[in-house]
């Protein structure tokens, strides 16, 4: 038997979020079915699985970020990663809980990953998330959390008994949850959220022992009329009362031949509830987000506020969704703001859609400024946060809200490459004919939004969008966070970075003097188009001196201003 590991160190982070992902892709659609709780909305699998891949993406930065190939990052690096991706990407009810389970053990397994800090960061978890909640509620996620930490407080001597004893914890806690909660009784099935937990914790279980956790089933007692619960591997499944299975369900969990299809729709008692989700991320001080958790509470339920540090996820289940948006703006600055329509999502709203458009562009931008000004335009815009890349869902979703036969999208990041092509192709599959612009910069994105003509053919349109974008050079200043080599020479902390197509051209003193040698640099090839993106913090007076400074150098040449807002880098530049 291979000798089990005695710390959870970065690699073992980053192996464990990309098992809990494949986990969760493979068991999502599953988990979507069994949705009753809080609202039969069928999307709890998927909400876990964009949580987690945001998790995962922010993990793998920071291993890409370390620029020497003979160590590795600190695990404290990797888990507050792991958990700073989690808030940030966090979708729906469960999604959200999670992401403040993974930042309660973070803030434990920063300071050590042997198997006591695993307990305690076990029980953190369990007491984070179930602050973070308005309400609790007992037969949902929370019980299972609070049940893994229980089962691995008891005497277990190596990493792989701990994990191994939270994990067999979480689903003799799962299967129990039907007892608990009536309406998962009635509908005869395990809480979703509660499930996918298991399934994360499952993906631990490799990572620490290098096999997939134990299989068989574990059941609850007690039932009360109803067939036990059961759990397979991180499979649960519940019978209905009278045991009768429902059609495609063994005693073993999920028959692979026939998977349930859809949620089961099993209405909460006391009505339908609250028409909208409203989430979104707020950057606020601690005593702004108490008075917030009142006045949202109030205004709805399932309310769930994790976070901290400045930095807030926030959920709430409304009928007045402008007024869960209007306290957040009152609170601090709210942003990714997503409000769902529960009947439209959940495919119960019996009223006829509008007909999709034929075209639409869907565009990613680096700040609140260019999302204005490409709106306007009438494409869908993502904003892209400095150090928060968009995950594929939410690619996808954008994708979705554009509501159109064609869409044409726009990364406006070669990093997004990836991310841009996996969601054009889940949108694909959905019937949406997609086509990927591959746009390494924010003013390539704008100057193939230009000429973009709906009314034109798709491939046509494409191509001209394409080939404007490809005419457009990019550059960006940035500030130097340490000494480094560069292609352009050694620079020192605090210089100032011109950046041309991608690669350090100049090293400078000040914005606006690096900014005049990019651009003549930029203009000796040729251009009759500057367009200027200011950064939140940059004042006018710069962009009217470079326009003046283009002005004097290069007579034919026209600039534009536009101003960028919350962005990563100072000064955007493009020519064409």
């Amino acid at each position: 038997m291979p000798q089990l590991p005695d710390d959870l160190d970065a690699v073992a982070v980053r192996t464990w979020c990309s098992l809990a992902l494949e986990t969760l892709g493979r068991e999502r659609a599953e988990i979507d079915a069994i949705n009753v709780y809080p609202i039969a909305d069928g999307d709890t699998g998927t909400n876990l699985y964009l949580t987690v891949e945001s998790a995962a993406a922010a993990v793998e930065a920071v291993f890409a970020a370390h620029e020497t190939g003979t160590t590795v990052p600190a695990t404290a690096d990797a888990v507050r990663a792991m958990a700073h991706g989690a808030l940030i990407g966090a979708r729906g009810n469960s999604g959200t809980i999670l992401a403040q389970l993974l930042r309660g053990m973070a803030g434990v397994l920063a300071d050590g990953g042997d198997a006591a800090h695993l307990r305690l960061a076990l029980t953190s978890a369990a007491h984070a998330a179930r602050q973070a909640v308005a309400h609790p509620v007992e037969g949902t996620v929370l019980t299972v959390a609070a049940e893994a930490a229980e089962a691995a407080r008891g005497d277990h001597a190596d990493l792989g008994a701990v994990v191994t004893a939270a994990y067999e914890g979480a689903r003799a806690a799962l299967a129990r949850t039907p007892e608990q909660l009536a309406v998962l009784g009635r509908a005869g099935v395990v809480d979703a959220g509660g499930r996918g937990l298991v399934a994360v914790l499952g993906a631990l279980v490799e990572t620490v022992t290098g096999r997939p956790p134990a299989r068989g089933p574990r059941t609850g007692s007690g039932n009360s009329g109803r067939a036990p619960a059961t759990v397979d591997g991180g499979s649960v499944v519940g019978l209905p009362v009278g045991g009768t299975p429902v059609e495609g369900v063994t005693e073993g969990g999920l028959a692979a031949s026939a998977p349930v299809e859809g949620p089961l729709d099993c209405p909460e008692d006391g009505g339908a509830g609250p028409a909208f989700e409203v989430i979104y991320l707020l950057e606020a001080r601690d005593e702004q987000v108490a008075r917030l958790r009142t006045r949202l509470d109030a205004l709805g339920d399932s309310l769930v506020v994790v976070g901290g540090d400045g930095l807030w996820h926030v959920h709430v289940h409304v009928d007045d969704a402008g007024a869960a948006v209007e306290a957040g703006v009152e609170a601090g600055r709210p942003y990714r703001i997503r409000i769902t329509h529960f009947a439209t999502e959940s495919g119960h709203d019996v009223r006829v859609q509008a007909e999709p458009a034929q075209r639409a562009v869907v565009v990613v931008v680096p700040g609140d400024g260019l999302a204005g000004l490409c709106t306007e335009a009438g494409a869908t815009t993502v904003i892209a946060r400095p150090g928060e890349p968009p995950a594929s869902g939410e690619l996808v979703d954008a994708i979705r809200r554009a509501h159109a036969r064609e869409v044409v999208l726009l990364p406006n990041d070669a990093a997004l490459r990836h991310t841009a092509a996996a969601a054009a192709e889940q949108a694909r599959t959905e019937g949406v004919r997609v086509a990927l612009v591959p746009t390494r910069a924010a003013v390539q994105g704008i100057a193939a939004l230009a000429v973009h003509e709906p009314d034109r053919g798709f491939d046509e349109d494409v191509v001209a969008m394409t080939a404007a974008a490809g005419a457009t050079r990019y550059a960006e200043l940035a500030v130097a966070e340490r000494q480094s080599w560069t292609m352009a020479g050694v620079c020192q902390a605090g210089d100032i970075l011109g950046l041309i197509d991608g690669d350090v051209a100049v090293i400078g003193a000040d914005v606006p003097a690096t900014a005049r040698t990019v651009l003549d640099r930029m203009l000796a090839a040729g251009g009759e188009l500057v367009t200027l993106v200011l950064g939140e913090d940059v004042p006018d007076s710069l962009a009217d001196a470079l326009e003046e400074h283009v002005r004097e150098g290069h007579l034919a040449v026209d600039t534009v201003v536009y101003r960028g807002g919350h962005q990563r880098a100072p000064l955007l530049i493009g020519v064409e």
